[in-house]
Parts: C-alpha cells; structure tokens; sequence
C-alpha cells in the first residue's frame, strides 16, 4: 500500500467511526423466519442466492444435512451466532452440509418480569425442536447452546425424554457455580443480608435491564475498554481489524436484559445453591436430573474465559452420567471468542464438525 494510499485509508476509516455508519456494514446470513410469536421467533438459515453479488456462497446444500438448532442465552443477542461472515458458526454448519436453525427470544421489558427457566425448559425450547425437527420431515435435531444457552439445552434435553434430540453442545456453559469466578464473594455477601438485597431489588426492577447487563459484560473485559483508543489508532489503517471491533461493539449494544423471575431462579437456585452442580435444577417440588440425558453431549470450555470458568463446563462429564457420549474440549478466547472468536474455527468449529459427524 502506498503512502497516499495509507492515509486514504485512514482517513475514512477514521470518518466512518466518528461520523459515519462504520467500517463495515452488517452481513447477516441469508435465513427465513419460519415462526414468529414472543420470544420464540424461529429462523432457518440459508445458503445465498446463486445471482447475489454481495453474499457468501455456500458449498452446503439446504436440507441435505441433519437440523441444528443454535440456543442463544439470555442476556446476550441471538446474533452471537452470526457475527459477520467469517464470525459465523451459522455460515460453518452451511458450509458442512448442514440445515442450521436459531431460536431468538428478542426484546426482554418489564412486561416479561414473570417469566422463568420453565417458559424456556418446557415451552420456548421444546416447541423451537419439534417446529425444527417438523421442517425436516421429523428428523431428529442436534442442539448447539451457547452460554446458559447450553445450560437450558440440557435441562430441556434432561426433562423431556420424548423430544427428537440427537444431540446436545453446550459451549461455555456453566455446569457448576462453585467453579464461577465471584460466586463465592457473592455467597458471602448473601450470608450476611439474607439475599434480600439482590432478590428485592431484581423483583422491584422487573429483573435485570439490558443496561446492566451490558455494563457486567464490559466489566468482564475491562482491558479491552480501556485500551480501545490505542487500538483503533494503532489499527486506523486496518479495516478488517475495526470491523471486528465494531461487531463486538454492535454485539454489546444489542444484549437484551433478564426477566426478573429467572434471574432470581438463577441467583437462588444456580449462585447461592449450585443445583446444577449438584446435577440438576430445582423448580419448587419439581427436580430436572442432568442424568437423565441420554442423547450424546459435547462440551467446549476455555481456559481464559473470565465469564464462564472451564473447570465449571467441565463438570458436565460428572454429573451426564446418563448420556450415550460425553466429550470435553477446550478452546481458545474470551466467553464470546471460543464460539465465535479468531481461534473457533480451529477449535470449537473443529470439535463441532467432527462429534455431528460422527453421529452419522
């Protein structure tokens, strides 16, 4: 690159992310919305038209390969799939051969404050697979949950036996709060006020707000914050590295909040009790048992995810004691990274690709 070229560079890269719309435009995946009722639109992906001038072609064919349907958390865009094209696990499993899905909860208010792990382990879930596994032909669906995406799988998976699951992948899903960075800080704290302080204020909130929520996630990578000017400067002439950066920006802005039911069921029976640590959840009299999983699972933990411990996934191949397969893996990256970072494609992609295919 020339010098002149250099410093054209610059300066609309610099332009675009003072005044502009950024470097880089959004480049979802073609998909079509196949089911659309609150939080649970229901998306199928799709390879890009053969005449498009702007969208990635896809080697895979569209309904060739088995369901996959992508189980977002809360607090965090269904997005996390589907960055940009070449952050897409969506774009992986279509270059695979795959049929992949997703299910999106949207926009979480005040409105939602009642809902729980229930609406999600025995509504939103169980009708995503069967409307999944109903679009083709019946098939048996794997799951890829990301997050407590992956925690709600199993419990899903866990309670009802009849839905057509082939498969469970849980990526940085926490399997045991007692390994989780903070919990036992929190633990103390709850000792001493009874927990009233974090349920009161979380119920006369109506649960988390997407603020907050976003705030925690920039907490957990402080460092990126604090170093993103010298980032951008030192990278002005980068675009492919600025658009990375303002995707995760983008990711961050759009993370929706918690209703105020289920976060307190994830304070109190997840944080203070460590139920799924133990094995399973416990909703009033009702107990979910992890062992009662039987399809095949795969785990995928990283070493220096600061949100979700490793050894807390890892504890998966303690307590599916009833599932066909339990694989454990480790990728590389941040929380976000080791589903869709730099490092995923040769690591959680990699594992992913072989454990499906290895169930054909």
């Amino acid at each position: 690159m020339t010098i002149a070229e250099t410093v054209t560079t610059a300066a609309r890269n610099a332009w675009a992310l003072t005044f502009g719309p950024g470097v880089e435009a959004p480049e979802p995946t073609p998909s079509t919305v196949l089911w659309d009722e609150p939080h649970r639109l229901l998306r199928r992906f799709e390879p890009a038209p053969a005449d498009s001038d702007t969208a990635v072609p896809f080697p895979g064919s569209l309904g060739s390969g088995p369901p996959v349907l992508l189980v977002p958390p809360l607090a965090a865009p269904a997005t996390c799939f589907d960055l940009r094209p070449d952050q897409s696990v969506a774009r992986f499993l279509l270059d695979t051969g795959r049929s992949p899905y997703l299910v999106d909860y949207g926009e979480i208010t005040f409105a939602d404050r009642r809902m729980g792990f229930e609406d999600w382990i025995d509504d939103i879930l169980p009708e995503a697979i069967l409307r999944t596994s109903a679009d083709r032909g019946g098939r048996a669906v794997d799951l890829v949950g990301w997050s407590i995406g992956g925690t709600l799988a199993l419990l899903t998976a866990a309670a009802h036996a009849h839905l057509p699951i082939r498969s469970v992948t849980a990526v940085g899903a926490p399997l045991d709060y007692d390994e989780m960075t903070g919990i036992k800080q929190l633990r103390a704290v709850a000792k001493v006020t009874g927990g009233l302080g974090m349920s009161t204020a979380v119920r006369a909130a109506g649960g988390v707000p997407a603020s907050l929520t976003r705030f925690g996630y920039k907490l957990t990578a402080w460092d990126r914050e604090l170093t993103r000017p010298w980032f951008v400067a030192s990278n002005i002439t980068s675009t492919e590295a600025l658009a990375k950066m303002e995707t995760i920006d983008r990711f961050m802005a759009e993370m929706p909040g918690y209703p105020g039911r289920f976060y307190n069921q994830l304070w109190g029976r997840f944080m203070r009790h460590n139920d799924i640590g133990r094995g399973g959840l416990r909703l009033g009299a009702r107990r979910i048992e992890l062992a009662h999983v039987s399809a095949p699972v795969l785990l995928v933990g990283g070493p220096d995810d600061m949100i979700t411990a490793a050894a807390a996934v890892a504890a998966g191949t303690r307590t599916l004691t009833g599932a066909e397969l339990v694989r454990y893996e480790t990728a590389p990256g941040s929380h976000l990274g080791i589903l869709a970072g730099p490092g995923a494609r040769d690591s959680t992609w990699t594992y992913l690709d072989k454990f499906l295919g290895e169930l054909a």
